[in-house]
């Protein structure tokens, strides 16, 4: 052990790590290492996106559509504060019990949350959201591990040259559960229930045991081939470090997952929320800059590359996942693809992505220099995005791919450049605290990223839904519901119901008004979306009105026709708007009759009273008919209306994330900004340095 005996070494509180030469690793020992470590940090990086697509069938059966947010922000945040924690314990306490206590714990709570609502409501757990809620936070506190010590053993298992092409490798497979996470959650949900002796498991639940066996044969080989690296050296625990680090990440992440959606951003909420985070941080820097074994080093942070590395990988981070996570939206919204094809129509980015972070890896390793290869990742991400803001509701999925390809290219080095020259910097002791804030600024990077770009699309849609929907008659004008939006944008007949529903409730406005009814007749008449040929009838009196005008003009004829006597008879026998009745009674009446004035003056009253007497009917016929033919035109109407709504959507979905990734270009130029000032050190040839290197920290 360096010389120093296993006493003097428990001893220190920081001891140099232990050569992998020492130990003599044998070349069978790292690849089954490596091939556990690709197992874990898949598994952390999948969990992350699987679970998303099961959701909407997990609420379905759960009845928990008031906690929809909770099940993603309970794993966000136990998985993220976390993580300084792992990592200075890694440093403390060695990898392997660390890793091997998250593994577990991960385990554990993907079986639990698998089992949720099993068995009904439980005493303190409450229904199956509030314990799939519960579960989640478990399962997330150990995924805080997997990814952080995962990178800190290959860091003590090989040096910062070599690293590179091993983490162009790791990058890639976080890049590979990013986009394929969706695919596979969907799949699963759609295709995976099973009946097993007679009781059904739904296919949601198979999203959380997939995680099982592979995490058992991860956990195997990490117990029984896994070699240890560092056995650590125990010494103080940070105790109120690691509560104030919790309460800072943990307040900040819950201010930025809840503003906007829950509460305003300017609600007392969200500004306590932010209040109580920023005084944590203040005192969390006080007590970490006085203990004897802080949880975080803040001397790091006096290391340029360190400070400025850590900087650039939270800015990148926002940039990719708020790029990668709005993608699938704009495929499934407007290009009207499913959820599970979305996942296929990122492959181009995925394999770009791919491709950047290995061969960016392999340079690396050769070259022994990253900056340019960073700088000039950064560069293409710029124009990836830059590309993807000319997106619009007609983009096809060939013209689509190549932009995503561009984006893709940019992103693979940043997956795999950065926890290398954060690791390089900093001193070999402090690996582990090192990974650690590597991934806590990628995290909350992912977060912060997620949610400006979430603000960035709520703002857009706001502007662009009521450009290009047309309103359904009668509705008022509502605030903005982006669920229910996007929704109604992927799906025609949700579309048509609302219209049909709409609609039917208009038309018995209508008829209503046909049917006289004054309220009715003044709600139509100051419907600015009527057409003008269905207000028409009901203007200036309605049909009644017109009718009886009709009516009184039709009886003065009549009764005119009348006193002409034999002639006027002739021509009323003659008049086809004349009634059948009518004219028999006109033709019942003796000759010598019409020479009496008196009698016809008698009849010329009867027959007015009974022309008048139909008005009812008339009045009932026209209206009738009128309503016969608002329907049909309604009917055309709904289906123009559907269209136009559907096609309104999408050009409003495709407008509004396109303003998004306009405004969202800052973030990533921010982030290139960053990196053209990371100094580039020479990646150390050896997996350590010496203790007096150690001490002192590398030279920047």
């Amino acid at each position: 052990m360096d010389g120093l005996s296993s006493a003097a070494f428990f001893a220190t509180p920081n001891p140099p790590l232990n050569d992998s030469s020492d130990l003599q690793i044998t070349s069978a020992e790292r690849r089954l290492t490596l091939a556990a470590l690709a197992v874990v940090v898949l598994l952390s990086a999948l969990d992350q996106t699987i679970v998303a697509t099961a959701m909407p069938r997990i609420i379905e059966e759960l009845q928990g559509l008031s906690m929809y947010a909770w099940v993603t922000t309970a794993y966000m945040l136990t998985s993220t504060v976390s993580v300084p924690l792992y990592g200075k314990l890694s440093d403390q306490y060695g990898r392997k019990p660390l890793l091997v206590i998250g593994v577990l714990l991960f385990l554990a709570g993907s079986a639990l949350c698998g089992l949720s609502g099993e068995f009904g409501r439980l005493p303190v757990l409450g229904d199956g959201m509030m314990q799939l809620v519960v579960f989640r936070a478990l399962q997330g506190l150990g995924a805080g591990a997997l990814m952080t010590v995962s990178f800190a053993v290959m860091a003590d298992l090989y040096p910062p040259r070599e690293r590179g092409r091993l983490f162009g490798v790791f990058g890639s497979v976080f890049g590979l559960a990013t986009v394929v996470g969706p695919f596979i959650g969907g799949f699963f949900t759609d295709h995976a229930s099973v009946t097993v002796a007679g009781y059904e498991i739904a296919g949601w639940r198979w999203v959380f045991y997939v995680n099982l066996p592979l995490g058992a044969l991860a956990l195997f080989m990490i117990v029984y081939r896994m070699p240890v690296l560092r056995k650590g050296g125990g010494g103080e625990i940070d105790y109120l470090g690691a509560v104030l680090v919790v309460l800072t990440a943990a307040t900040a992440l819950l201010a930025l997952t809840l503003g906007g959606t829950h509460y305003a951003w300017n609600s007392p909420h969200i500004l306590g929320l932010f209040g109580v985070s920023a005084v944590s941080l203040a005192v969390f820097l006080w007590v970490e800059s006085r203990a004897r074994e802080p949880i975080l080093p803040l001397h790091l942070f006096s290391i340029p590359t360190f400070r400025i590395a850590t900087l650039g990988s939270f800015v990148m981070s926002m940039a990719f996942l708020g790029v990668v996570m709005f993608m699938p939206l704009y495929m499934q919204v407007v290009q009207g693809v499913s959820a599970t094809q979305s996942g296929v129509s990122l492959l181009p980015l995925m394999l770009a992505l791919i491709f950047s972070s290995i061969l960016s890896g392999r340079i690396v390793t050769r070259t022994g220099k990253y900056k340019l290869l960073m700088v000039a990742g950064g560069v293409m991400l710029l124009i990836g995005v830059m590309s993807l803001t000319g997106i619009t509701a007609d983009t096809t999925q060939r013209d689509l791919a190549w932009r995503l390809v561009l984006t893709g290219l940019g992103l693979g080095p940043a997956q795999t450049l950065f926890s290398l020259v954060i690791q390089n910097a900093a001193p070999a002791n402090q690996v582990g605290v090192a990974t650690s804030m590597s991934q806590f600024s990628r995290q909350m990077g992912s977060t912060v990223g997620v949610a400006i770009f979430g603000t960035f699309l709520t703002h857009a849609l706001t502007a662009e839904l009521p450009k290009h929907v047309p309103q359904l008659p009668g509705a008022a004008v509502a605030q903005l519901d982006l669920a229910h939006a996007q929704s109604q944008a992927m799906n025609v007949e949700q579309i048509r119901e609302r219209v049909q529903t709409a609609l039917d409730e208009r038309y018995r406005v209508i008829e209503r008004a046909y049917g006289e009814d004054p309220k009715a007749v003044e709600e139509v008449l100051g419907d600015s979306r009527l057409p003008e040929a269905l207000k028409a009838p009901l203007r200036d009196g309605g049909i009644r009105a017109r009718t009886n005008d009709e009516l009184a003009k039709r009886t003065d004829a009549l009764v005119a026709e009348l006193k002409d006597g034999e002639d006027g008879r002739d021509r009323l026998l003659e008049d086809p708007n004349l009634s059948t009745a009518m004219k028999q009674q006109l033709a019942n009446i003796p000759l010598r009759a019409w020479n009496e004035p008196q009698l016809i003056a008698g009849v010329a009253k009867l027959f007015r009273d009974s022309l008048l007497a139909t008005e009812d009917a008339v009045v009932a016929k026209r209206a009738q008919l009128a309503l016969q033919a608002v329907k049909a035109g309604m009917t055309a109407y709904a289906n123009q209306l559907v269209e136009n709504i559907h096609r309104g959507m999408r050009v409003a979905f495709a407008g509004a994330i396109a303003h998004m990734l306009e405004r969202a270009l800052w973030i990533v130029g921010l982030a290139l900004l960053v990196v053209l000032f990371i100094p580039e050190l020479p990646l150390r040839s050896k997996a350590h340095a010496d203790s007096a290197q150690a001490a002192a920290g590398p030279a920047d």
